[in-house]
């Protein structure tokens, strides 16, 4: 019995996507992402951001990988980016994480919907920084603005799966997790202009940042 279950584990696939949705991880193989990191070239240009970037694409698959129907990354390397652009979208997915680890989705390229341990303490020197309240936040917008806190505090323990409803329409982004309201309409901030709207469109992003994090049943519709 032990050795079917485990069997069954190695042979897992991504579950099919909803009515409306596409999945965008086959669950097999990186096909349809690439690696890159917005924030190590924003002030390379020419060859230089050329080479940076040909760098990080080719170093997706030292980082990340598929395993059992899962997009697998340690906590290094450039964020898994889907080769494709989007614009208006309802986006669910599903992660799991460990202690201490620091991840996010970015939407249209722009960071980000937080991912955190909730069960760090909340550290008076760095007021800005609320893990303690949860994830799901806009975490990169405006110290004090809506969404970048999230109304409840939602995420499951670790060693469970965590899932969130994301909608994205224009520059405002709704974010459910699991099952509850945590970002309510809000205007998500252009990270890299502040003054300029947010792009109409961009790639889907996975943040890794410091520890294991697990994602799976990738499912998108446009809006």
């Amino acid at each position: 019995m032990r050795y079917a279950l485990l069997l069954l584990a190695c042979n897992a696939v991504a579950a099919e996507p909803p009515e409306g949705f596409r999945s965008l991880f086959n669950g097999k193989d990186l096909s349809g992402w690439h690696g890159y990191n917005g924030h190590s070239v924003v002030k390379l240009t020419g060859e230089k951001k050329a080479a940076a970037l040909k760098k990080m694409r080719d170093e997706l698959s030292l980082h990340w990988r598929a395993e059992a129907g899962e997009l697998v990354n340690s906590g290094t390397g450039p964020y898994a980016t889907t080769d494709e652009a989007f614009g208006d979208i309802e986006l669910r997915i599903e992660y799991r994480t460990v202690a201490k680890a620091d991840s996010g989705i970015y939407l249209r390229g722009t960071p980000q919907v937080q991912i955190w341990d909730p069960n760090q303490e909340f550290d008076p020197k760095k007021p800005d920084r609320r893990p303690h309240l949860g994830s799901g936040g806009l975490f990169n917008n405006a110290p004090g603005t809506p969404g970048r806190d999230p109304l409840v505090k939602a995420d499951r323990p670790f060693g469970e799966w965590n899932t969130f409803r994301i909608t994205q329409k224009g520059d405002v982004t709704s974010v459910w997790l699991n099952g509850k309201l945590v970002v309510d309409a809000a205007r998500m901030q252009n990270y890299w202009d502040p003054k300029a709207a947010l792009p109409a469109q961009g790639p889907i992003q996975l943040q890794t940042h410091g520890g294991e994090i697990r994602w799976r049943n990738i499912f998108v519709r446009a809006l």
